[in-house]
């Protein structure tokens, strides 16, 4: 495959159990979803870091966005088996699965430590930004694989056609 064509990220036959399952569905809502309460939830945290103000507020909607990112990578496995046949780190989506465990390592640092109460609410919203940080890396990782889908889909060869690559049959 030469350098300027773009990477295969979907068999066909990956691409139509891909759509076939309710879980692409599910995954196409909480995405969003999870965005938005990560874009309040970061205005929360960085408005309590700066004015010292609703840190209760800030400090809950963390947990409520580690709850949906709980929930979006669960029903994400469960995709990606569907998809792929494994429930992380099919190679399509390898380095997406590394760093989704990172930030799921620092969300769950946080709710652990916010559910014990030993650290400060100013050391709390500092892990949060860093969980946040990570979170942002994936979301934009998660994006690039969408992006590359659709072209992938605009630039899928005819199925009628022969392959012009591997084995070809003999007339």
């Amino acid at each position: 495959m030469s350098a300027s064509s773009p990477q295969v990220l979907y068999t066909p036959a990956q691409r139509a159990r891909r759509d076939a399952t309710a879980w692409t569905l599910v995954q196409g809502i909480l995405a969003p979803v999870q965005f938005l309460i990560f874009g309040i939830s970061l205005y929360l945290v960085i408005n309590s870091l700066h004015t010292g103000e609703h840190t209760d507020w800030a400090l809950a909607s963390v947990v409520l966005k580690t709850a949906v990112l709980y929930a979006i990578m669960v029903t994400g496995a469960i995709w990606e088996k569907v998809v792929f046949g494994q429930y992380l780190f099919a190679p399509a989506f390898y380095w997406e699965d590394v760093v989704s465990m990172g930030v799921m390592a620092l969300h769950t640092a946080y709710v652990w430590a916010w559910w014990q109460g030993a650290w400060s609410a100013n050391d709390l919203l500092l892990l949060a930004l860093a969980a946040y940080g990570s979170y942002a890396i994936n979301a934009a990782q998660y994006i690039r694989k969408l992006r590359m889908a659709r072209l992938q889909k605009t630039t899928s060869p005819d199925p009628t056609s022969l392959p012009t690559s591997g084995a070809q049959a003999s007339t």
